[in-house]
């Protein structure tokens, strides 16, 4: 009886993994309807929410300096990050403005600002909504390429 038990359980799981693995996948870049993504990126605030490097979560490995920075997108393609409640350099300013544009049909989202060591300016946009902004990019983390995925929410 056992046996049998375990082989449905584990039937169950390989179908629940199968069918999941086919189902179109949600996290698109596509803006809600009447929505643009130069709508979506700039309606409010984006605060840290998240961070992987290669499938690992690094939030805990990030200062509470750096987690609690606040970005702001205007539409006219300019913005600020501002050092949120804590500064990590006592001497940095508050506030420090960026240029931002989309590329290559709105997947990209280039940032005149580098957000993050070992980083660069361009994130490819995996999720953008109402809510949640997550985007990617590959860092150099002890001289190897690394992806790194952060989430941003409102």
């Amino acid at each position: 009886m056992k046996k049998q038990i375990l082989s449905l359980v584990f039937c169950l799981a390989i179908s629940i993994i199968f069918f999941s693995g086919c189902q179109k996948n949600d996290n698109t870049t596509t803006p809600p309807a009447g929505k643009t993504k130069t709508q979506l990126v700039t309606q409010s605030t984006w605060k840290f929410s998240s961070a992987t490097v290669s499938g690992s979560d690094v939030s805990a490995f990030l200062q509470a300096c750096q987690k609690d920075n606040i970005l702001t997108f205007v539409a006219a393609g300019t913005g600020t990050v501002d050092e949120g409640p804590s500064k990590c350099n006592s001497g940095d300013p508050q506030t420090n403005p960026f240029t931002w544009n989309f590329a290559s049909s709105e997947t990209i989202l280039h940032i005149s600002a580098v957000l993050f060591a070992g980083g660069s300016s361009d994130f490819t946009l995996v999720t953008l909504s109402e809510t949640q902004l997550i985007v990617s990019q590959v860092i150099t983390v002890g001289g190897s390429p690394q992806n790194a995925v952060v989430t941003f929410i409102h």
